[in-house]
């Protein structure tokens, strides 16, 4: 058993459960138990001196900043629906991340789908396959226009 992953998990459960019945804490308690066995060979969880510096950095720097790039696509998603003569320009664009670990990857993949009018349907090794909905430029200026902000965030958290 991973006991980081098993301290993870269970306060997972009880921050999803929002319960302190008794019988609550005992299940959550048991799957994660479980849980952390299952998963002890594939997540590597430590907490070591940087953990709560990396948290405080996620929860306080990065999520305002993702939420502040989803209301800039939702908006632009929303204009593109209410002026339908907007010229589109869809298309599939390979980005090149310069994300090392495979966490901050997947955390920008996620970031990128997330946001409306964009989804990553790919990653191999250093590269993000993404459909957008309005390709501004094939040049990695304008890819990294779109999603720079977000990277160097997750690189601060997650490198």
């Amino acid at each position: 058993m991973n006991f980081s992953v098993f301290i993870v998990s269970f306060f997972t459960w009880l921050l999803l459960t929002w319960s302190i019945d008794i019988q609550e804490v005992i299940m959550g308690l048991i799957v994660s138990v479980v849980v952390s066995m299952v998963f002890r060979k594939y997540y590597n969880i430590r907490f070591d001196g940087k953990f709560f510096v990396r948290l405080f950095k996620f929860l306080f720097i990065y999520i305002p900043v993702f939420i502040w790039e989803m209301v800039k696509a939702n908006l632009d998603v929303a204009s593109r629906v209410i002026a339908p003569d907007m010229r589109l320009k869809p298309g599939f664009v390979k980005v090149r991340t310069e994300m090392k670990t495979d966490v901050g990857k997947l955390m920008l993949a996620n970031s990128i789908t997330l946001t409306p009018g964009t989804i990553t349907f790919d990653i191999s090794d250093d590269e993000l396959y993404v459909h957008w909905i309005d390709v501004a430029g094939t040049d990695e200026q304008s890819k990294h226009l779109f999603y720079g902000r977000l990277e160097r965030v997750l690189k601060g958290v997650f490198e």
